[in-house]
């Protein structure tokens, strides 16, 4: 695409931000909300509106090549990333549960769920490339190193002798010379057969006339057959029933083109911000040479003006301001001489009075709180006034600032402004010139302030002679003395962890942890490669009181949101909901290892394998274990964004362990909660553990260390339906009318898709993928593999769901649930009548 059809998006993305800003900023304050659903259906639609205008501003940031225009998109775009994630948080906190569904909401405006799937930005790994090649450089060097080790113990493993080797070539080729002798025996005595048939017949006695005919007739049947088919399959794949077929070659696809068109424009966008980045260093000196010594005059005579001005006012010359009050940007602003010395001189009494103040402020604030909840008290008998602060209020936000900040200078700067002479898109020189001049301003105030405070110390130095006074200049000294005092009181406070390793470099620790099996490479699996169907159903289930089972979508926008999207951005991990830990529980093959290994490569993160096997006779003792957890969070804030991984996380609060199991699994059990009570929202940290098992651990222990549990459940049909369409066609499969993909999925209810995975790698081996021309897939192949997997049954799927009941949040959700059906007894007071006025409530907002 062109770089007018970029501008335009980011426009209509800017004018959809502005008008969920005026829902955002009211004029007025709003009202609490007493119905809980005309809340979240509130909640749910900014979030809804609010994921359209980040995928507009992701493709926009991704592909503007304006390096100017890219600074205030990223501005933009990070306010709307943390901006989803506080409504998150803020559905979270209102439904008591991490899933949602949006059916309703989409169906109103019109959307479908692909509308609605939160996009990964493409800088988190972009903006990263250098830094990230360089890490997989040295991770492949210190693996080479160590590499060949372990094959050497395979290759013992495997080791063969000689005669053992001899004879199993020999029973190998003497079975193919028999099998070649019987496959020639076989065509001799077929030959045979066919000769004594032939004898016995005699020659042919039909007509050349009738043989042309019977020949007509066939080829023609064939013909007709052959279109009637290509014709009916072209109908299928034009009404979406089959798919596609391949193309002969993906270079000349358009979704090939439009990426190559991508690529190019991210190489445009790095020469134009080598380009920015060069002017911005010319233009600045440029204005520092032409414009500087004038600069300088000006301040210097408007000072000396001001400095004849208060001596012609007050018959003195004025205390020149300090640095720390702003030196002599404090004249420059627009104030009488009279003013500014009042202002000066007023500093010092204002600091001492503060104190007096203060004291008093406490006891009245007190006195009206007493006052307050008196008046509250009367009120609450009548029962009006009360009822009206009770409900939900939507809480005060960290990003709609930024938001409306970055939307400001869209519309002061950008939306108006003509680029025609601006084709290829590259730096604007006035603006920066209007940075540039700002910031040679300021360089050259402070030059001047200390040349003007030696002038004025000479003019009153002089002045005092004449009076024959001592020139009184020891206050500033005495200032900054108790400053220096206040700061060393505040470093007092903060108590800094002690560093096990002082003398020791980040490379060092790093290829120590390596080494010791700690830092692993993850596989490059993305998170889009976790593929499953939207749950349509969620809502309606949810108001016939029936608790849902998440779909995988819901699991993957889970992970985007909670894992992906905090890491990927400092500004965003800084200021939104803090979230240090995730827990993936789910059955085996449902793909828990997998979204790990995804959120580290979506990031560019390093995964620390802290798993029980894995670091079995590692670190051996409580200082081996303090010197373990030291280096993991060490290496891991100095090269954040990072990952700790723990696989089968409850064995660590289990009751009873084994005497016979060696890996020791609460190890780590008093160690790592304490580590991660230090992790602050500075550090782009995340610890994710994954169980199989959930309900054999201690909850309480359990739920402390992790944060946000997500559930992964066994695939519905849909999702099913799906993946095997997608795993058969990655493994070089071909799917054809004669597979029926449908009667499959209804088959393998209970199966993962680890076990679907297993069943299409055993079935499409390399002969059998050679074959697929004369010899299509059929279903019946994959059942087979499938019948010696056990599926995910029914009754385990219900302890996973019984164990979720259990957790806090789910404890939460059935107490609020009870609380809305009992309102809901009451008849015509109950929760119908809740349901109505939040409808109204709803309608009246949309209309505004």
């Amino acid at each position: 695409m062109s770089h007018s059809t970029y501008n335009k998006q980011w426009q209509e993305a800017q004018s959809s931000l502005m008008d969920l800003l005026q829902q955002e900023i009211p004029e007025q304050p709003a009202k609490p909300e007493k119905d809980r659903l005309a809340a979240f259906q509130l909640l749910a639609t900014m979030y809804i509106k609010y994921i359209q205008i980040f995928r507009k501003l992701e493709q926009c940031y991704d592909q503007i090549v304006h390096p100017q225009k890219r600074r205030v998109l990223r501005h933009v775009l990070d306010g709307a990333m943390g901006r989803i994630l506080e409504l998150k948080h803020e559905m979270v906190n209102l439904e008591f549960s991490e899933y949602h569904y949006f059916d309703d909401v989409l169906s109103d405006l019109k959307l479908t769920p692909n509308d609605v799937e939160i996009p990964i930005p493409k800088f988190f790994i972009n903006e990263r490339y250098d830094v990230l090649k360089e890490r997989e450089k040295l991770l492949g060097k210190i693996l080479a190193k160590i590499g060949p080790q372990e094959k050497e113990d395979q290759k013992e493993e495997l080791k063969m002798s000689l005669e053992d080797a001899i004879k199993l070539i020999q029973v190998h080729e003497r079975a193919r010379q028999g099998r070649l002798r019987a496959k020639f025996m076989k065509e001799i005595r077929e030959q045979e057969d066919r000769d004594r048939q032939a004898q016995n017949r005699g020659a042919p006695t039909l007509d050349l006339d009738v043989a042309a005919c019977r020949i007509q007739k066939v080829w023609k049947g064939f013909a007709q057959r052959r279109r009637t088919k290509k014709e009916r399959d072209e109908e299928m794949i034009f009404i979406g029933m089959a798919p596609p077929p391949l193309p002969t070659s993906i270079k000349n696809t358009p979704q090939a083109l439009a990426l190559k068109t991508e690529a190019t424009r991210r190489i445009t966008q790095g020469n134009h911000e080598n380009e920015y980045q060069q002017a911005l260093g010319t233009i600045k000196e440029k204005i520092k040479e032409t414009e500087g010594p004038d600069i300088k005059e000006t301040m210097m005579d408007q000072i000396r003006q001001w400095f004849i001005e208060c001596r012609d006012a007050q018959g003195k010359f004025p205390e020149y301001p300090d640095e720390d009050d702003g030196g002599s940007a404090l004249i420059f602003k627009e104030k009488s001489p009279e003013e500014l010395e009042a202002e000066l001189n007023d500093k010092d009494g204002d600091k001492k009075k503060k104190d007096k103040k203060g004291k008093k402020d406490k006891k009245d604030k007190k006195k009206d709180k007493k006052g307050k909840k008196d008046k509250k008290g009367k009120k609450g008998k009548g029962g009006d006034d009360e009822e009206e602060e009770e409900g939900w209020k939507m809480a005060e936000s960290s990003f709609v600032p930024s938001i409306n900040e970055g939307t400001e200078k869209f519309k002061s700067v950008w939306m108006t402004r003509d680029e025609k002479d601006n084709f290829s898109q590259k730096h604007d020189a006035e603006l920066i010139k209007e940075e540039k001049r700002k910031e040679v301003e300021e360089e050259i105030r402070i030059q001047v302030d200390e040349l003007m405070r030696a002038e004025l110390k000479n003019l009153k130095a002089a002045v005092d002679r004449d009076k024959g006074k001592k020139g009184k200049g020891k206050k500033s000294g005495k200032k900054k003395k108790k400053k220096g005092k206040k700061s060393g009181k505040k470093g007092k406070k903060k108590k800094k962890e002690k560093d096990l390793t002082p003398d020791r470099t980040i490379e060092s620790l790093y290829e120590e942890l390596v080494k010791e099996g700690i830092i692993v490479r993850c596989p490059q699996i993305r998170l889009s490669e976790f593929e499953g169907e939207y749950s349509y159903l969620g809502t309606t289930l949810r108001q016939a009181n029936i608790e849902p089972m998440p779909s995988l979508s819901d699991v993957r926008r889970l992970v985007t949101e909670f894992g992906i999207l905090p890491l990927g951005s400092q500004a965003v991990h800084e200021q939104a909901p803090l979230t240090k830990s995730i827990l993936l529980a789910g059955p085996r093959g449902t793909g828990k290892k997998m979204l790990v290994q995804a959120i580290c490569n979506e990031v560019g993160a390093n995964m620390f394998d802290l798993t029980a096997a894995n670091i079995a006779g590692k670190y051996p003792g409580k200082d081996g274990l303090k010197m373990l957890i030291h280096l993991v969070f060490k290496v891991g804030r100095e090269l954040q964004p990072s990952v700790i991984y723990i696989g089968d996380c409850e064995r660590m609060f289990k009751k009873k362990i084994p005497k016979t199991d060696p890996t020791d699994p609460k190890r780590l059990k008093k160690e790592l909660p304490k580590a991660m009570k230090g992790v602050k929202s500075d550090d782009r940290l995340l610890l994710v553990g994954t169980s199989r098992c959930p309900f054999d651990g201690e909850m309480k222990p359990l739920c402390g260390l992790y944060q946000r549990i997500i559930l992964i459940p066994r695939p519905d049909y849909a999702s099913r339906h799906l993946l095997w369409r997608r795993l058969i066609l990655k493994n070089n499969g071909v799917i054809t009318n004669i597979l029926d993909v449908s009667s499959l999925s209804k088959v393998t209810d209970g199966y993962t898709p680890g076990h679907m995975l297993t069943a299409i790698t055993q079935v499409l081996t390399e002969r059998r993928i050679t074959t697929l021309s004369k010899k299509p897939l059929q279903s019946v192949e994959f059942i087979a593999p499938l019948a010696r997997i056990d599926p995910i049954y029914k009754e385990e799927e219900e302890a996973f769901k019984g164990w979720y009941a259990k957790t806090p949040l789910g404890k939460k959700r059935a107490k609020a649930a009870q609380a809305d059906d009992d309102d809901g007894g009451g008849g015509k007071g109950g929760k119908g009548g809740k349901g109505k006025k939040g409808k109204k409530k709803g309608g009246k907002k949309k209309k505004k």
